[in-house]
């Protein structure tokens, strides 16, 4: 039998943390990885069979790498608080692992925004994964490096994005600071044509490639919130660069 391990990174995490652990309920082991909440997450978790571990945070891969250090399954799954493995999930998610095709495995991810789910703007993101030599990688939007060929399972993920227009705003924000700063690392140079070009491809991407307007109002929102984190990213890495100078 194939074991299970599920990593959940959190902080401040009272409002979402119960309902995500019921949710994953079904593994072999879980493990917190907790960067100092000052609200009742801990509080909550500890009356969950999981292990949690508190570490300061620096960044989101060295947050999750921590805790994959103390897996014990054959198998990992990584999920954030505020997401939730439905049954049809959770059963698919055991057939994978009991008998696998690949070494990974993509989720489908639908936006939550506006009261309801945006099945044509979704992202399919690995986070089930054979644990051998796995590890993250970059800063924000980190990468997770595995072994091996990767498949998609049928069943979403849920995942409350959404959580306020000025929550949503602001994680935008810090995402961006964390990305100039990735690129300032990698020599990357921002121009004034980016802050034009860039913002309006990722507009266009979002709302015509995918599909946005199939979802109305809140697709449209969703893809010019997209357009600004992109922009906020060009912004800050010149504002960088002329710190530099």
């Amino acid at each position: 039998m194939q074991t299970l391990t599920v990593i959940i990174p959190t902080f401040n995490e009272e409002k979402y943390i119960q309902d995500c652990l019921h949710s994953v309920a079904f593994a072999h082991q879980i493990i917190i990885v907790d960067s100092f909440s000052s609200d009742d997450t801990l509080s909550i978790a500890k009356n969950f069979n999981c292990e949690i571990i508190q570490r300061q945070f620096d960044n989101f891969s060295n947050q999750k790498n921590e805790a994959i250090k103390l897996a014990k399954g054959d198998w990992i799954l990584f999920v954030d608080a505020d997401e939730r493995v439905p049954h049809k999930l959770k059963y698919e998610l055991l057939e994978a692992i009991e008998n696998p095709k690949h070494n990974a495995y993509k989720i489908k991810f639908p936006h939550f925004y506006m009261n309801r789910f945006l099945y044509h703007t979704e992202n399919k993101v690995v986070r089930l994964v054979k644990n051998d030599g796995v590890y993250f990688e970059g800063e924000v939007h980190e990468k997770l490096i595995h072994k091996g060929t990767v498949g998609l399972l049928n069943n979403f993920m849920i995942h409350y994005t959404y959580k306020g227009l000025f929550h949503y705003i602001k994680k935008k924000d810090s995402y961006a600071w964390f990305q100039a700063k990735m690129s300032k690392d990698k020599n990357k140079k921002a121009t004034y044509l980016h802050l034009v070009f860039k913002p309006f491809y990722r507009f266009f991407h979002t709302y015509f490639i995918r599909r946005g307007f199939l979802d109305g109002i809140p697709g449209l929102a969703v893809a010019t919130i997209d357009a600004y984190g992109v922009f906020s990213r060009y912004v800050k890495m010149i504002l960088i660069e002329k710190d530099l100078k």
